[in-house]
């Protein structure tokens, strides 16, 4: 199965709040004047390591994905809420209003952060909000990374199967599809109040 592609259509659905921020982090709209504080962060290759695009810490294949982020129209500075320093980024892309869907994805951290509640307290954030507005949620993890996958399964989230994931301005890589609906979010938000 191939994925299109597709950015989000500001116009039908705010993609970027303001406000999405808790113990942990802070999202900010990522905008153009966040290029030096989100490379210093993305320029350490070992981030990429197990991404199935190696070399997005070399500054012109980031610039590629800044690019492609900014116009997603759905992307995220990730800040340490406790520090004010930005920590990695995340977005939302290819809402589908008629099938009442989003994706969560392009998501990365400082190594610093790997480990730490960091990734999980942006996600519950953004899954949240999501769910607000959709009924299920998408996500993308590259075949061979397998620290990604290990947050998805601690998420929650059910592996639906194998696709090709289309890039930005990069090849299409291998992905495992991920899904989170709101009735299995609330399952599991209720097993971990009790």
């Amino acid at each position: 199965m191939q994925v299109k592609n597709q950015f989000i259509n500001p116009n039908k659905m705010n993609w970027q709040p303001n406000f999405l921020e808790n113990d942990f982090v802070k999202l900010v709209p990522l905008t153009e004047g966040h290029f030096e504080q989100l490379y210093t962060v993305a320029s350490d290759p070992l981030i990429w390591e197990q991404h199935p695009n190696k070399n997005r810490y070399q500054l012109t294949v980031f610039k590629n994905f800044f690019e492609g982020a900014l116009l997603s129209k759905g992307a995220f500075l990730i800040v340490d809420a406790k520090t004010n320093e930005a920590i990695g980024s995340s977005r939302f892309c290819n809402y589908n209003p008629e099938k009442k869907l989003v994706e969560i994805g392009y998501t990365f951290y400082a190594r610093k952060c790997w480990g730490k509640p960091y990734n999980k307290s942006t996600k519950q954030l953004m899954i949240n909000y999501a769910l607000e507005k959709v009924n299920t949620i998408h996500f993308f993890v590259g075949a061979e990374n397998t620290r990604s996958q290990k947050a998805m399964e601690k998420l929650g989230a059910i592996k639906l199967g194998e696709v090709l994931m289309p890039y930005y301005g990069e090849p299409d890589r291998l992905n495992f599809q991920y899904q989170i609906d709101r009735n299995l979010w609330e399952a599991n938000s209720l097993k971990t109040e009790n």
